[in-house]
């Protein structure tokens, strides 16, 4: 380990010494770890760090002035959907999907590494559950089905298959989410096959450019984003193990989606047949100003534009047809060819910008004193999944139905929307489609049928 002396010299350096100003309070053992964790931040990369978080935080907020004249929809051709169209070609793409599970060429991959600050719990979105009468966990849910995905396509083509599940985690979420799984038996899964790797942290910035202090003993770390997929796959040689296994074809999602569809053969089939290296599901925009991103283009090449970088006027837009021009909404659900992430991590990731979200950063004091902010404080800087579209050679999005793949578990039930109760009832509305659809009948407490369309399912 690095001296105190070495390390002063290199925070310096840093513009970054202040870290250091309650080290001789410390005990040995905070002393030690303090240091240690210091040891590890790279001088130039954390005062390059610090300077771009604060230059970033002061630029002004909105879209950029020449945005909307650089801005076009995706072209027809490079759009499928899971519901219009000649449904031939969408069972032709089902069936591909299938064959390629059945190839065990296809896998998924969790983006698991982020805080459930805003839904108020401390311990990973995946294990939350959200009211269902089974009382099943996210985790359970996606859990299951990946299995069920293995037996139909294995059904179909006669053999065993296994779609591998990597779960990208981080400092926060590592630790609990393995235990939740081991006190779980892995859901049933072979836990070979559930792969979790831990994304990087970034030290939390000050809006004046200096990375917070946590504790006296701990600098304050923030996951680096989704985006940070990108370097996690190349620190843990992930792309190598997805090659000992044959895989070419990579679903990722989000945790909080209690909607997701994993190693959904349609949109995999959709995006093999295709030729696609780069895929994103997209759901229309329920309305002009709902605070999704879009799917749309940038100077001719495929982009997600943040809902805050729109413009009112450009968001209100229409088509031809009477619906919104820009309506295709960023639900964080792609696909993406083993040979493209390959790409990314070896040659394009440092292309990536980091994105500013403005967080209160418990801290400390001048005093060392802690500190719970009541007000925004501090920046952590992400970068995002979707940031790699305009790497793409061969970019496809397919449209599907909001009410069967969306429904995104983002805030406490004191929120008004992307809550466990909105969660809970857009899954217990899909079975009950699901079940109609199959023949079911269902009765109320006298035992006299319900309508068919039940406008309301009820909470239980």
């Amino acid at each position: 380990m690095a001296s105190e002396a070495d390390l002063r010299a290199r925070l310096q350096r840093a513009s970054q010494e202040h870290l250091l100003r309650f080290c001789a309070e410390l005990a040995p053992e905070p002393r030690a770890a303090l240091l240690a964790q210091l040891e590890a931040l790279e001088p130039e990369a954390l005062r390059q760090h610090c300077q771009r978080a604060a230059a970033a935080c002061a630029r002004p907020p909105g879209p950029p002035p020449d945005l909307a004249a650089r801005l076009q929809p995706l072209p027809l051709e490079r759009v499928g959907s899971a519901s219009e169209g000649d449904p031939q070609t969408r069972r032709l793409w089902e069936e591909e999907g299938f064959h390629q599970i059945a190839l065990n060429k296809v896998a998924v991959l969790l983006l698991a590494g982020g805080q459930g600050t805003r839904l108020g719990v401390t311990y990973p979105k995946g294990m939350y559950q959200v009211g269902l009468p089974s009382q099943k966990t996210l985790y359970q849910l996606q859990a299951e089905r990946i299995r069920r995905v293995e037996q139909l396509a294995g059904e179909r083509y006669g053999t065993r298959c296994t779609v591998p599940w990597y779960i990208m985690t981080s400092e926060f979420t590592l630790e609990p989410t393995a235990k939740f799984f081991k006190e779980h038996d892995f859901f049933h899964l072979d836990p070979n096959n559930v792969i979790m790797f831990e994304q990087r942290m970034l030290p939390a910035v000050s809006f004046d450019g200096r990375a917070i202090l946590e504790r006296k003993d701990k600098v304050a770390m923030a996951p680096d984003g989704n985006g940070g997929l990108y370097s996690a796959l190349e620190d843990h040689q992930i792309l190598e193990d997805m090659e000992r296994r044959g895989v070419e074809f990579v679903h990722v999602y989000c945790v909080d989606n209690i909607l997701v569809r994993l190693a959904d053969p349609l949109f995999i089939g959709f995006c093999v047949l295709r030729g696609a290296d780069c895929g994103a599901k997209v759901v229309e925009k329920a309305y002009p100003e709902e605070p999704v991103g879009v799917v749309c283009q940038v100077d001719g090449v495929p982009q997600v534009v943040e809902y805050s970088e729109i413009s009112p006027e450009v968001a209100q837009l229409r088509a031809p047809g009477g619906g919104l021009l820009y309506n295709a909404g960023n639900i964080c659900n792609h696909f993406f060819t083993r040979d493209f992430l390959r790409t990314v991590t070896r040659e394009l990731e440092p292309l990536l910008q980091p994105h500013v979200a403005v967080k209160k950063v418990p801290c400390v004091d001048e005093h060392g004193n802690p500190v719970k902010p009541l007000q925004p404080n501090g920046i952590k800087m992400e970068k995002f999944v979707f940031d790699v579209l305009p790497f793409a050679k061969n970019f496809m999005a397919f449209q599907v139905l909001r009410e069967e793949e969306f429904s995104p578990l983002k805030n406490a039930d004191s929120a008004d929307r992307d809550n466990p109760s909105t969660s809970r009832r857009a899954l217990l509305a899909q079975h009950c489609r699901w079940a109609l659809r199959a023949g079911a009948r269902f009765l109320d407490v006298h035992g006299a049928q319900l309508p068919e369309q039940l406008r309301d399912i009820k909470s239980p």
